[in-house]
């Protein structure tokens, strides 16, 4: 979000070890259904179907508007022990979350440092909450610099290599871009008309997220608004616009920006926090009032962060991902019990 502190806002937060992340996945699929964990309702997939987008909203199958409530994971290089079977039997089961964001950061660590291992593991990922049926969001996280140019070269590999292999799932929903700055729309539109394609290729028919400038707040952060991305939209079709808020140092202004960008556009919040963009001092008052608005426009959003540091935005209490018991309010932080309930509605 944005803030001349935001250039570190995620990177100083604390990093932990990669050394056997992908080892404290399980594999997924099965278990959770063959140890009685799996719910006797119908999951979100199995309820809604192939996700696509009718005018401003997102739609079922069946053309119904939906509303998906979720979580994203912080950077996939980072707090491995709260990306488990467990913590996702718990999103799933115990949270009712519809959807998981799987953030793939494009650097700081992530995809830039070893391609093969974040590809898989983000696939991984996405296998784990299919299996658990609920939708992905396959998010290439793109902070600094802010042109997504810088990196177009290895997202077009890793969303081609995602798309072929999660071609034929019916809940993958790409998100191209996280957060670009200081660039126009113009230039945002120009990089997602170059990726899209990529994934149409191979998958023609999910949902595609395009992020909007000035860390995703439809350029208002740098003294824009939606006017641009309604009177110049990306040329292509099943497209959502994103829109990223931190209520407490957002307040109402963007707010009215969330409202009416998305009384114009098909809007997802594929990013918000009740405390501001620094992890800092939730403002539950406030959050609530863009909770009232996203439910009564049916706009889908994930929180941030599956994380168990020591900031306001970590959903668990610190440390308590390692102990490996999710389910209940009794693992999480003040703000992960207010989120928790927020998901479950």
């Amino acid at each position: 979000m944005p803030s001349p502190t935001s250039r570190s806002r995620r990177a100083a937060w604390t990093s932990l070890a990669l050394a056997g992340a992908l080892g404290l996945l399980p594999a997924a699929p099965a278990h959770a259904a063959e140890d009685g964990k799996a719910p006797k309702a119908r999951t979100p997939i199995q309820t809604w179907g192939k996700l696509h987008v009718c005018g401003t909203q997102l739609c079922s199958r069946a053309g119904k508007p939906v509303q998906l409530r979720g979580m994203s994971t912080h950077g996939t290089q980072w707090y491995p022990q709260c990306l488990t079977g467990a913590a996702l039997d718990a999103l799933a089961y115990d949270w009712k979350a519809s959807v998981l964001r799987v953030s793939t950061y494009a650097r700081e660590g992530g995809y830039h440092a070893d391609p093969k291992k974040f590809t898989e593991l983000a696939s991984r990922l996405v296998d784990m909450a299919t299996a658990r049926g609920m939708y992905v969001i396959v998010d290439w996280h793109t902070i600094h610099p802010g042109d997504p140019h810088e990196d177009l070269d290895n997202a077009l590999k890793f969303f081609k290599a995602i798309a072929e292999r999660h071609k034929g799932k019916s809940n993958v929903i790409y998100e191209i871009a996280n957060e670009p700055h200081h660039v126009p729309w113009s230039t945002i539109k120009r990089y997602a008309e170059r990726v899209i394609p990529v994934i149409r290729s191979r998958d023609p028919d999910s949902v595609i997220l395009v992020p909007t400038r000035a860390w995703a707040t439809m350029g208002f952060a740098l003294q824009s608004d939606e006017k641009e991305v309604v009177a110049d939209p990306v040329r292509a079709t099943n497209v959502m616009y994103t829109f990223h808020f931190y209520a407490q140092a957002g307040r109402e202004q963007f707010l009215r920006v969330l409202d009416r960008a998305s009384a114009k556009l098909p809007v997802f919040v594929t990013e918000w926090g009740a405390a501001s963009w620094n992890g800092r001092n939730n403002d539950f008052p406030m959050a609530q009032k863009y909770i009232d608005l996203m439910a009564k426009r049916k706009i889908g959003w994930t929180n941030w962060a599956l994380s168990d540091n020591h900031k306001d935005l970590s959903v668990f209490k610190k440390g308590a991902c390692s102990a490996g018991k999710f389910a209940g309010p009794g693992a999480l932080s003040p703000g992960g019990v207010w989120v928790r309930n927020k998901v479950r509605g």
